[in-house]
């Protein structure tokens, strides 16, 4: 019980500290649709992690695919590897696509 106790006393303590000593922020004068596109900027650059390391792992399926001589495992490794090739490259198919520069 006296356990219980203490550990609600804490979860009070922190309550309080994080609603009394927290402090305002302001956001600067900041244009929106520059919010928005360093977010996409941040969200593609993720993707584009990823599909690099699916492209790594698509070239070591293919080539562990090569000395087993497994037809299977091939086919699967490069369609790992167009799969990473897409991902990484996303953003650029997508504005080739739509026709925008940036």
């Amino acid at each position: 019980m006296r356990k219980h106790k203490k550990a609600l006393i804490f979860y009070a303590v922190m309550v309080l500290m994080v609603t009394l000593l927290s402090v305002n922020v302001f956001a600067a004068d900041t244009d929106p649709i520059q919010v928005v596109n360093n977010l996409s900027d941040f969200i593609f650059s993720l993707i584009r992690a990823i599909g690099i390391i699916l492209l790594g792992f698509g070239i070591v399926q293919v080539g562990m695919s090569l000395k087993s001589h497994d037809p299977s495992q091939r086919a699967n490794g490069f369609l790992t590897l167009a799969g990473g090739i897409i991902i990484a490259f996303a953003k650029e198919i997508l504005n080739l696509m739509l026709g925008t520069g940036g």
